[in-house]
């Protein structure tokens, strides 16, 4: 009996090393989480002996820890859980999204400079040449679930294309569009108007693929002259000027963890 049982218990200590329940993560995960640093630094300062937790100096970087219950410190000096912040920008065009640029291009952390931007990253990206909103967060765990497509929060684009397009090609926007081997598809594509000899169209999106609208219109013949993203979710660009930086309110963020299905303490 006792031969039969052991493997289980062996089992189900690995899977409790494995699978922690809670908020238990691991140490690094920990420090990243509470806003401190990134986990590779969080890696360094462990094998250093600088971080403990309860009292303990803790020198393996896989430890577990209760994100909520352990109390951290790095060097002596407690480490307290940062407060979330959540920023809204007005994207100009020709800025890239990334903190350093091994080109040295201006980045959209050079709109930042008047905010504590140290642990701030853009939920989700715009390319180079697009324009619009982008919403900045140290709120890891909200930025992934509102970047999980299981959470189908759309992002609204107004863009304008070099002809007059028609309802057919709108439609097939909607129905999906194969590119390099992926279906490409809008939940949404309407026309906005008609100048002499372009058209301006709304895209909205569910789903986030890399320079998405863009390879959806080229599979048409169709070149893309501006890509505005309008609104994320419940939250419009508004008249916020080209480059400028705001907080989002407090009926903003809630807003933000309903579209994410997720709860929220404040």
């Amino acid at each position: 009996m006792s031969q039969r049982q052991s493997p289980q218990r062996s089992g189900k200590t690995a899977r409790s090393r494995q699978e922690p329940e809670g908020k238990r993560v691991t140490l690094p995960r920990a420090l990243s989480k509470l806003g401190y640093c990134s986990r590779t630094q969080a890696e360094a300062l462990i094998a250093a002996g600088r971080v403990t937790v309860d009292g303990r100096t803790i020198s393996d970087p896989a430890t577990w820890v209760d994100l909520e219950r352990s109390k951290f410190a790095v060097d002596g000096i407690e480490v307290a859980a940062e407060k979330k912040l959540y920023f809204m920008l007005n994207k100009p065009r020709g800025l890239v999204t990334t903190r350093d640029d091994p080109e040295g291009r201006p980045t959209v952390y050079d709109c930042l400079k008047e905010v504590d931007a140290r642990h701030l990253a853009p939920v989700g990206r715009l390319d180079k040449a697009s324009e619009g909103l982008l919403l900045f967060t140290n709120d890891t765990v909200l930025a992934q679930a509102l970047l999980d497509p299981v959470s189908h929060v759309g992002k609204t684009y107004h863009v304008q294309v070099d002809r007059i397009m028609d309802q057919e090609q709108l439609a097939r926007m909607e129905r999906g569009i194969v590119d390099d081997g992926e279906l490409l598809t809008a939940s949404s594509a309407r026309l906005l108007r008609n100048g002499d000899r372009h058209s301006w169209i709304e895209v909205e999106l569910k789903e986030g693929r890399n320079r998405q609208i863009r390879r959806m219109l080229e599979a048409l013949g169709i070149e893309c002259l501006r890509l505005v993203r309008v609104a994320f979710g419940d939250i419009a660009l508004g008249d916020l000027p080209k480059g400028g930086v705001r907080a989002l309110s407090e009926a903003e963020i809630l807003g933000l963890h309903r579209r994410a299905g997720m709860k929220i303490n404040r």
